[in-house]
């Protein structure tokens, strides 16, 4: 097995690069060819660990596309889009995130009780089950932090058809290594995969189309050729749409930044100027199980990063604080500053949002408000996710 690609650095200047040499690849290239399971992965951006933290924007990115390709940039400018619609979507159905939290705590007891499924479940995420091209990208996967798009669904599929593994499992493997797992894309790829988000459609993986996209490197035999029903919760009907908080710019404010958003570039230009800044990060809120040592190492260089260019408007500067102990230092450091409010980045559903929950009722006891502010790009599109794909790109388009 060979690694993909080198682990990417979290840094802004790295993101720009990559972005500039997949440019002259986002149109033609992309819709025809991003598919293909080559070496290196050549033609797909390899973008979305930035994106994931915002070291690079939504916005910025189907800009730069567009001005390079026009029309012909569509495809990928959709791409971008629906992970776009998946945040948005999760958002007014956020009670889909805690069912599926509390279904992989279930499914690990049952590990305990099920050596059969136990070992299944150790042979899949070791990529030792004798499956040609699934057992590869378990591998890359624990050893890079990356998986390609259509292999991530092709491993859902045979981790669910061939496997019969709990799917919320496979969505866990994927997030505790992932350096671009996000909690919404993640959880509703899987449960489309499983025949859950769209009631009746499956994804069922074939062994000829990934001998195919792989150029005859893999041909898996043993595969399922038909699905079956998995059960779950049917989708519940669409809520409000949440909306940011805004900051009074006549009180004291110490700005809190965190893994889901690590560019305060579009606070500062609207005036915030704290007295103090921390990071939160606790990657070991993504799972029960011990997350990937690349993502925490990922998330570290991307503070880093953040320190580096913008030490001159980021005063007074703490952390990172992270760990089980995270929303205790943040809730001291919030007392030493002085601070009536702590502004931050608004985080999509998934665990930093449970982090912040917990911090807003314990900074509400010290009578210190805190205020959620969320990126115009939220504000406009995410609303529009109340349905299918369809209806929201429809609206997204004349937005972005």
């Amino acid at each position: 097995m060979k690694t993909p690609f080198p682990h990417p650095t979290a840094t802004r200047d790295s993101a720009l690069a990559q972005l500039h040499r997949f440019l002259p690849l986002a149109g033609k290239d992309y819709a025809i060819r991003r598919n293909l399971h080559r070496p290196g992965h050549p033609h797909v951006s390899q973008l979305s660990p930035y994106l994931r933290s915002r070291i690079l924007t939504e916005a910025e990115v189907i800009h730069a596309v567009r001005a390079a390709h026009g029309a012909e940039a569509d495809t990928f400018v959709s791409e971008v889009l629906w992970r776009t619609y998946w945040k948005g979507w999760l958002e007014m159905r956020p009670q889909v995130w805690r069912e599926t939290r509390a279904a992989v705590h279930a499914a690990l007891a049952r590990l305990d009780r099920d050596r059969d499924l136990a070992r299944t479940h150790e042979a899949a995420c070791a990529g030792q089950t004798g499956i040609d091209g699934f057992d590869d990208w378990a591998r890359d996967l624990v050893a890079t932090g990356y998986m390609h798009n259509h292999q991530r669904m092709c491993f859902a599929s045979i981790w669910i058809f061939t496997l019969h593994l709990p799917w919320q499992l496979g969505a866990d493997f994927f997030l505790r290594h992932l350096l671009d797992g996000d909690p919404a894309s993640n959880t509703l790829s899987w449960r489309w995969v499983a025949g859950l988000h769209t009631p009746g459609k499956t994804y069922l993986a074939k062994a000829e189309a990934i001998t195919t996209l792989s150029d005859g490197r893999y041909w898996p035999k043993g595969l399922a050729t038909q699905d079956f029903p998995i059960s779950g919760p049917a989708n519940p009907p669409a809520g409000p749409c949440p909306q940011g908080g805004a900051w009074d710019h006549g009180l004291p404010t110490a700005l809190l930044l965190h893994e889901e958003d690590l560019s305060p570039d579009w606070l500062l230009n609207a005036g915030l100027r704290p007295l103090s800044t921390a990071f939160l990060l606790d990657p070991e809120a993504r799972s029960p199980r011990p997350v990937s040592p690349l993502i925490k190492d990922f998330l570290r260089q991307g503070v880093e990063d953040c320190i580096q260019r913008h030490s001159a408007d980021l005063a007074s500067l703490h952390g990172p604080v992270h760990g089980p102990g995270a929303v205790d230092a943040v809730v001291a450091w919030a007392r030493q500053t002085a601070a009536l409010q702590v502004v931050t980045p608004f985080a999509p559903v998934g665990p930093v949002a449970d982090l912040l929950t917990d911090l807003d009722q314990r900074l509400a006891a010290e009578n210190i408000r805190l205020v959620r502010a969320m990126r115009p790009y939220d504000a406009a599109l995410w609303p529009h996710a109340t349905h299918g794909f369809f209806r929201f790109h429809q609206a997204a388009r004349a937005l972005v």
